[in-house]
């Protein structure tokens, strides 16, 4: 990938964007999976304007993005995958993956330590779950995960065409395992294997924090089954268990400037008791 290629990078990715987003709203009218008590109307505003800044504050602060990190670690002989010499055919399907698996671990990082959950926190505290649920998190966590996605890529030496399909498909994937829609159980199953679905991920963001703590994946299962942090269900089921966290449940905290401020306000549920004093055991397949 050439750095005009590069250039086009932004219409690429927001081409798929658009047509993923409004794929997954038709879908969502279409089919839910579950009943919204708190609608489009309530929050779409608040979470596309989230995603909206952002974008912004990426472009200020990394014109180039990770694509562009790719093609000057290029330039400069850098990476891993420059020291094995790996061929351009191996290295672009690799950097999707171990890329996937950087976003997976720092997933898992940013539910454990404390200060960078009360980042991450923002992307729980929906009171609902469907496509733009997937766009929802705050702008220092872009920053942060930026960052790391950088850093990734140029200890990689990953080519540019490799870190581009990476981006579109982790942003099409985010969208879809977010999206409030009902699959044949069968479907499900089969593409869980591969994938995480909407049924798979949803179980990550329920108010108990055992459930919170698994299904950390947004597109390849295979990391949370490896790991011991898979859990096929929610121990109420798809339509019984409750979404969000126990804090910020008042409808107004979906407002822009409430999520903007919740990481520096309280978080009493992540630090009291779990609900659950049984021993936590994660389902089979």
């Amino acid at each position: 990938m050439t750095e005009g290629g590069a250039a086009v990078e932004p219409l690429v990715r927001l081409g798929v964007f658009v047509s993923v987003l409004i794929a997954m709203a038709a879908w969502e009218l279409l089919a839910p999976r579950r009943h919204q008590a708190h609608g489009r109307t309530s929050r779409w505003p608040s979470n596309l304007g989230i995603v909206a800044l952002d974008s912004l504050i990426v472009r200020v602060l990394f014109p180039a993005g990770a694509v562009g990190a790719a093609l000057w670690a290029e330039s400069q002989g850098l990476g891993l995958f420059r020291l094995l010499d790996a061929p351009f055919w191996a290295a672009v399907p690799l950097t999707v993956v171990l890329l996937d698996l950087a976003i997976w671990a720092q997933h898992r990082v940013f539910h454990a330590v404390p200060a960078l959950w009360r980042l991450h926190r923002m992307h729980h505290t929906d009171l609902e779950f469907d496509v733009t649920t997937g766009l929802r998190f705050h702008p220092v966590e872009i920053v942060l995960s930026m960052v790391i996605k950088i850093a990734v890529v140029i200890a990689l030496g990953a080519p540019a065409l490799g870190v581009l399909v990476f981006e579109v498909l982790l942003n099409a994937c985010s969208m879809f395992s977010h999206g409030n829609v009902r699959l044949p159980g069968w479907i499900d199953q089969a593409l869980r294997r591969v994938i995480v679905t909407p049924d798979m991920h949803r179980v990550h963001h329920s108010v108990i924090r055992e459930e919170t703590d698994s299904n950390f994946g947004f597109c390849l299962s295979v990391w949370d089954r490896w790991f011991g942090t898979y859990r096929a269900e929610p121990a109420a089921g798809q339509l019984g268990f409750t979404i969000g966290i126990e804090t910020f449940r008042d409808p107004a905290e979906l407002r822009l400037d409430r999520l903007l401020t919740q990481p520096f306000r309280a978080d009493k549920a992540r630090t009291d008791k779990p609900q659950d004093d049984k021993p936590r055991v994660l389902p089979a397949e």
